[in-house]
């Protein structure tokens, strides 16, 4: 998918990816900030990922990890804080939810604070059935908080 959109370009094209742009921006996000370089490239690979150009600078980036045929998990979106207001981070969830290879999906997602956002795309709150596992690692640094 390439999609031009107000001098920007939102495209699935790996090769345009600026992974250190994703790593930089990952590393301050309150989601992600724990995940070491060699995770966040190896869930790179292996997601299908959206970036958002101007000219030759990526200034968002979403990845969506499917089975490519029942649903896909929306994480890791991000809009430049400079690029941030100018209706970006909607027409990227728009491009992603209205793909082809993705509209007809059950599509989901996590977030704590952007969930106006989400809705405008028809994301629903599910309180009642989501669940989560935290990987071992996550886990292991809660504990030596609460055991220091």
């Amino acid at each position: 998918m390439k999609m031009e959109w107000n001098g920007f370009l939102i495209s699935d094209d790996p090769r345009l990816l600026n992974v250190e742009t994703v790593v930089q921006f990952l590393g301050k996000s309150y989601w992600a900030n724990k995940r070491s370089r060699e995770r966040i490239d190896i869930s790179i690979a292996n997601s299908l990922c959206f970036g958002v150009y101007e000219g030759a600078r990526q200034v968002g980036f979403a990845r969506v990890v499917t089975d490519h045929a029942t649903m896909y998990w929306l994480c890791d979106v991000f809009i430049d804080e400079s690029c941030r207001g100018k209706g970006i981070g909607k027409k990227l969830v728009e491009s992603i939810t209205q793909s082809d290879e993705l509209k007809d999906l059950m599509g989901l997602l996590g977030t704590m604070d952007a969930h106006d956002l989400y809705r405008q795309y028809h994301f629903e709150d599910d309180k009642e059935r989501m669940m989560r596992r935290m990987p071992d690692y996550v886990r292991a640094m809660r504990s030596l908080k609460t055991e220091g």
